[in-house]
């Protein structure tokens, strides 16, 4: 399940200047106690140990990342971003390099509050986030530039919380899906199958995560395709697209959902089941949408296949966060549990996961009064 795959993860045992960097950005977050003279006279020497890990594990907890104690590019990034607070800089949209941090997330969440569309709060300074800004500004009486300097800091600091109740841009964004009308005819839908090329994923013998779900999603794009909807696959056989890549596929495409395809492992024996994974922080910023799909496909998945509900959970990972529209990881099932293995090989389970999403999907679109109960609902033939 890991994310950090692109750059080499620092582990238990590591040492030197970027576990020294490590120590610095979790003692900031007082995750870490503060360092002696003598170990910060020597960088060089910086070790990686129980403490490190068990801090970068808390650290990875609250954020919503892959617990795994290994500090890779995504969990990097992270505490890089989590060192800002709002004050600490100047903030504006760079349309090159966008500025990411807490502070970032705590300015949208202000905006947000007061009634603003700021955009998804992913702590990325994006145009919706300068729009809502500027409105802000313009609205108060400042300078609508766009930029959070002292002036606009100290406005946000005075002002109350406006609107209660919700968040309007989430409550709109959920609205609009079911105002937009029921059918799936025309809607883009990117679906992700995991891994790919040299990267097999999890395997188990002559099993591989990466052709699983390649099949798995070649089933899934059938079914959606049959019901009018417009389907891309962000890989092939052959291709091993970065995260970031995905995202920017799925963005470029415009599409209305994102969903990435899954299967897990671990080492006891006991795990098995089916998991789904939104963007969230798990303390207030979510996409509600990508939180409702989540659960929709998850529970349409085990009330047809009776494999283990492992529920729906928040998760900051750079494939949930960047993408502009609801976006939901599906884990199906554990190759390394024998039994959800032997459901994974045939081929008539695949269909009825595939069978699941597209109920998913349809159910997403539909008024309240007319979904129907979980693992009922089957699409007409498209005429």
């Amino acid at each position: 399940m890991a994310t950090d795959d692109s750059m080499q993860p620092l582990g238990p045992g590591d040492r030197g200047p970027a576990v020294a960097d490590v120590h610095a950005a979790l003692r900031a977050l007082t995750l870490l106690p503060a360092a002696g003279a003598a170990e910060e006279a020597s960088l060089d020497q910086a070790v990686y140990d129980p403490a490190t890990e068990l801090a970068v594990r808390h650290f990875q907890q609250v954020r919503g990342l892959t617990v795994d104690g290994r500090v890779g590019e995504e969990t990097y990034r992270a505490l890089s971003e989590a060192r800002w607070s709002l004050g600490d800089r100047l903030l504006h949209h760079d349309p090159v390099r966008a500025m990411r941090g807490d502070d970032v997330t705590n300015l949208q969440d202000r905006l947000h509050e007061l009634g603003y569309d700021a955009g998804p709060v992913d702590g990325v300074f994006g145009p919706e986030t300068e729009v809502g800004l500027r409105a802000f500004q313009r609205d108060y009486g400042l300078t609508s530039d766009g930029t959070c300097g002292p002036a606009t800091l100290r406005a946000l600091r005075q002002l109350g919380r406006k609107v209660t109740g919700g968040r309007p841009q989430l409550l709109r964004q959920s609205a609009s899906f079911v105002e937009s009308g029921p059918h799936l005819i025309r809607r883009r839908i990117v679906v992700d199958p995991g891994h790919g090329g040299t990267d097999t994923g999890n395997t188990v013998g002559e099993t591989t995560e990466a052709d699983l779900v390649l099949d798995l999603a070649s089933r899934i794009e059938g079914r959606l395709a049959a019901a009018g909807a417009t389907v891309y696959l962000t890989r092939g056989r052959d291709q091993d697209p970065s995260p970031a890549e995905r995202t920017a596929f799925a963005n470029d495409a415009r599409a209305d959902l994102f969903l990435s395809l899954h299967t897990d492992a671990h080492s006891s024996e006991h795990a098995r089941g089916v998991a789904s994974y939104y963007y969230g922080t798990g303390s207030g910023a979510s996409s509600t949408v990508g939180e409702q799909f989540a659960n929709l496909v998850r529970r349409e998945v085990v009330a047809r296949t009776g494999m283990l509900d492992l529920g729906s959970h928040p998760k900051t990972w750079d494939l949930l966060r960047m993408s502009r529209m609801p976006a939901v990881r599906l884990d199906v099932g554990y190759l390394s549990h024998p039994v959800d293995r032997l459901l994974l090989l045939d081929a008539r389970l695949r269909s009825t996961v595939a069978s699941a999403v597209l109920a998913a999907v349809q159910r997403l679109f539909l008024p309240a009064e007319a979904d129907p109960p979980t693992g009922t609902f089957i699409l007409p033939a498209k005429r």
